[in-house]
């Protein structure tokens, strides 16, 4: 079985590329005497490259066809090395200008590097992922506590429950919550990712295009929409529903199958959007926000700003709602409507945004993650021209933990392990991998999200932890592995 092969060495060349999967990928085998080298990665990219000595030519030549074999009983063909292409990347221009409004407060300040797209808070920690793939942890009062490197360029970062996700140029989705990012999800070569989002393990995908494509926690297509525009900034998905932004509005699909439920037309092509329990906001290029009831798709208000909208937050149930122009401006408003500030950065225009506990922090053009003070006074005391200090938080000594598919593992019995621990198996499925929970007191029906790039057909491993999805159905993996006897 082989696509290119020559006398000396020997070269099988395979890509499994599915039209309407997430996979997209290449695994090459060579052998020359009794040396076997493999390299294997996104179709268009280097990837990785592992060579082994082997005893004897015809060692060498049994492991490759024993390596060829597998893949293709997972679905690999022979290829023409070349004919398919990287996937096409978009990233998001914005030609900044500076702010003519006052400065805001800005408590600190984090220069990443590069322009930063992504950000999220939770209750402890600030991310930020920028331009050149770097994802930095920080303390919410701005103190560096890590750096992620991933390979491409960060799109955004979303939450889903405790799990911490970043998406990427290269088309993965990284899991960032154990000590080294590990693929969770890979979006198939045609779909040009704009933005993403998660909820309960089910991605959402809008891309260049006006597509529309979602993706089950065990990176499984579930289906795709085409909507009758472009360009689709906002996706945002909740227990029920997938709400899409693009040029010519904002669309509600039902999560399971796909159906379109409403569409509201907008102001203005959707640039970016954020979602509360009951509505959805989208920012516009006609410098709109508009804010729309998830029920009907009906508006509530709409928020004028005095330049296109690049990104938009909301304070817990929409009390006050955000927004970030392409001028270097914020702006707060109250829930009717009433514009109550607007506040230059200093730092760049807000690629994205969020709020929490009185603070907004803003991404920006010029890579940094900003504090900014959001509070009555502090505002205040800002439009009549007195600021704090800004402190100026530096990421220096912090290396690049670098993604990587290979585990450090132990390898005991489960016996030598005494329990400490879940056990988990991976088990082939027609030409998928799939990884279930075995230990006593876990539903054997139910599906596990475990590392992508290091599930093996057959083997079982013991994982620190194992945690159930919020609304039942599957369960996540990660923590220290090992590998069972």
């Amino acid at each position: 079985m082989s696509a290119t092969v020559s006398a000396d060495p020997q070269v099988t060349y395979l890509e499994l590329s599915e039209d309407q999967g997430s996979a997209h990928k290449f695994y090459e085998v060579t052998v020359k005497g009794a040396e076997l080298t493999i390299r294997y990665g996104r179709i268009g990219e280097p990837g990785t490259t592992k060579t082994t000595l082997c005893p004897s030519a015809e060692k060498a030549a049994a492991t490759a066809a024993k390596k060829i074999g597998e893949k293709v009983r997972k679905g690999y063909a022979p290829a023409v090395r070349g004919v398919r292409q990287r996937r096409a990347v978009t990233r998001r221009q914005i030609t900044s200008t500076r702010s003519t409004a006052r400065q805001a407060p800005l408590l600190w300040r984090f220069r990443s590097g590069s322009p930063a797209f992504g950000v999220y808070v939770g209750e402890e920690h600030a991310w930020v992922g920028n331009e050149s793939g770097d994802v930095y942890t920080l303390t919410r009062d701005g103190e560096v506590t890590g750096r992620f490197g991933l390979p491409d360029g960060v799109k955004c970062i979303v939450a889903d429950d405790w799990w911490i996700y970043a998406g990427c140029d290269d088309g993965k989705v990284y899991d960032l919550g154990g000590k080294v990012p590990r693929v969770a999800y890979e979006i198939a070569q045609d779909v040009d990712i704009y933005w993403l989002d998660i909820h309960d393990g089910v991605l959402g995908v809008a891309d260049a295009r006006g597509g529309l494509t979602t993706v089950d926690h065990e990176d499984e297509f579930q289906w795709r929409r085409k909507a009758d525009g472009s360009a689709g900034w906002m996706v945002r998905c909740d227990a029920d529903s997938v709400y899409h932004g693009y040029s010519a509005g904002v669309t509600r699909y039902a999560k399971r199958g796909g159906d379109q439920q409403w569409h509201t037309r907008t102001k203005g092509q959707v640039l970016f959007g954020w979602q509360e329990r009951d509505e959805v906001f989208a920012g516009t290029s006609q410098g709109w926000v508009h804010r729309l009831r998830k029920s009907d798709g009906a508006e509530v208000t709409a928020y004028h700003c005095d330049a296109a909208v690049f990104s938009c937050a909301a304070s817990p149930d929409g009390e006050y709602v955000f927004a970030g122009d392409n001028h270097s401006s914020v702006y707060c408003f109250a829930a009717d409507g009433t514009r109550l500030w607007k506040l230059g950065t200093g730092c760049g225009s807000a690629y994205s945004m969020q709020y929490r506990d009185g603070r907004l922090y803003v991404v920006t053009t010029d890579g940094s993650l900003a504090c900014l003070d959001a509070s009555p006074g502090a505002v205040q005391a800002a439009e009549q021209g007195t600021l704090p200090a800004t402190a100026e938080v530096t990421g220096r000594g912090f290396a690049r933990v670098e993604s990587s598919a290979e585990l450090e593992t132990v390898t005991v019995t489960a016996a030598a392990a005494g329990g400490a621990g879940i056990e988990v198996e991976c088990v082939a499925d027609g030409a998928r991998l799939r990884v279930r929970v075995v230990s006593p007191g876990f539903d054997p029906s139910w599906r596990v999200q475990f590392p992508k790039d290091v599930r093996v057909a057959g083997a079982r491993y013991l994982v620190a932890e194992v945690r159930e999805s919020a609304s039942g159905g599957f369960y996540r993996a990660r923590g220290e592995i090992k590998r069972l006897l």
